[in-house]
């Protein structure tokens, strides 16, 4: 009997608190990157990892917690480094991106151009990669380049390719 009577009374106490919490309505909240359409424009589902990495960092790096931040100044260029890459970027005294120039070598090429060199050059090797990107703001385009080395034997040649594995 009085288990049962504890039981109820905690039952009434936890769901009599229940109703409490979800009484509450929060106001919806929207968050945005501020450099969104540089990463839209940039950045692929195919990238590689240390693309994705370094174009995420330069799309969050804040110039106004920078230690060499001024009003003063209208632009604001800012490196950033992996080892298998680096990024130039460009911002305006507001944070935003106006242009980059990106360099990454021997990174993991995407399937669509790996799969078109190899139909194209069969029996030829891919020794050396290096994937290209500009960006500029307002501009509508990005440039998106692969510069391949490949080798047969003792043969070597040079092909560029865009991110659709179309010889250039």
């Amino acid at each position: 009997m009085k288990k049962n009577i504890s039981l109820t009374f905690s039952a009434l106490l936890l769901f009599s608190g229940l109703s409490a919490f979800s009484q509450q309505v929060l106001p919806t909240v929207t968050i945005t990157a501020g450099n969104y359409k540089y990463l839209g424009a940039a950045s692929g589902a195919d990238d590689a990892a240390p693309v994705q990495r370094l174009q995420r960092t330069a799309a969050a790096y804040d110039v106004k917690s920078s230690d060499y931040y001024e009003e003063d100044y209208e632009n604001y260029f800012i490196s950033f480094y992996l080892p298998a890459g680096r990024v130039l970027a460009c911002y305006d005294n507001a944070g935003k991106i106006l242009y980059t120039v990106e360099r990454y070598e021997d990174v993991v090429l995407p399937a669509v151009v790996s799969k078109a060199v190899a139909e194209r050059y069969p029996n030829w090797g891919i020794t050396k990669d290096v994937y290209l990107v500009n960006y500029k703001e307002g501009s509508g385009q990005v440039g998106k380049k692969y510069k391949l080395v490949l080798q047969n034997g003792d043969k070597r040649i040079r092909i560029v390719t865009n991110e659709q594995g179309e010889i250039l």
